[in-house]
């Protein structure tokens, strides 16, 4: 927890480097599944300027089936015992089960970020025994179904209150709020108008005191706007920085976290280095 605190209480933005050790991701999917590649993706996304490894060992992509508990577990623990043996990285462990959760707490993880937003069946008491910092992001449905014609009456206020239960349920689980990130879910369950509104309206989400994640990455409504996902994915991980967001999950770490440079550069009226 300490790492993740430590981060956060610097007040600058803070990179997520995407770690897929599944064979179905919708951009990535089979390239990092086995140990020597993770951990080589991981060198590098930690020299690009990754803050954050988040390691997912199920597809969350539109469409995607589901795998078992021991799957889950077999393909993600090796690569977190494999990276934490070579470097102190705040890990994040992508998962919605509970088993998952209790099974990677002992190896010095940082944080649970859960596209269920801890209502899966016995994830929330999970989490809260893990003692560990908990994203929550909204989704509308499940990933096999989540894209087929989502419809909101008014997207923000329902994603809103949404999060606004699940910070509420945390609460009388154990979970505080001092433990807490939130997600709108970009992408999941969302039209691309449903999206572009809620980047746009992330400073309402903000009231609500806790740090804001978002993950856009070579999202679908990224390439309905530009057909090159790098420019694209960086674009939109800049606009959502100036709305708010302080975490920014992604696949090209060294060209957002330079990116990022240049963004706070201009802010500050001086040069920020690597290292500030």
């Amino acid at each position: 927890m300490s790492r993740l605190r430590g981060l956060l209480s610097r007040h600058q933005p803070l990179v997520m480097g995407i770690l897929n050790v599944t064979p179905d991701s919708f951009s990535d999917g089979g390239q990092f599944s086995t140990i020597d590649k993770a951990l080589a993706h991981t060198r590098a996304m930690i020299s690009g300027g990754a803050d954050i490894i988040d390691i997912g060992g199920e597809s969350t992509r539109p469409g995607a089936d589901p795998v078992s508990v021991s799957e889950e577990i077999e393909r993600v623990l090796p690569v977190i015992q494999a990276i934490r043996r070579e470097s102190d990285i705040a890990i994040s462990l992508d998962t919605s089960k509970a088993q998952v959760i209790s099974a990677a707490q002992p190896e010095d993880i940082d944080l649970i970020n859960d596209v269920c937003a801890l209502q899966g069946e016995g994830s929330i008491d999970a989490a809260s025994r893990s003692e560990l910092p908990v994203c929550l992001m909204h989704m509308l449905g499940e990933p096999r179904t989540m894209q087929r014609n989502p419809r909101y009456e008014d997207v923000v206020s329902e994603v809103f209150d949404f999060l606004v239960e699940r910070v509420r349920s945390c609460e009388t689980a154990g979970i505080p709020q001092s433990r807490l990130v939130l997600d709108v879910g970009f992408g999941f369950g969302k039209s691309p108008e449903d999206n572009l509104r809620l980047i746009n309206q992330l400073p309402r989400f903000l009231e609500l005191g806790l740090p804001m994640l978002v993950g856009l990455s070579r999202k679908s409504t990224i390439g309905r706007i530009v057909d090159d996902p790098l420019v694209g994915s960086v674009s939109g991980a800049l606009f959502a920085l100036s709305k708010g967001a302080q975490i920014l999950r992604v696949h090209d770490v060294a060209q957002t976290a330079s990116a990022i440079r240049v963004w706070r550069s201009f802010a500050a009226e001086h040069i920020v280095s690597h290292t500030t």
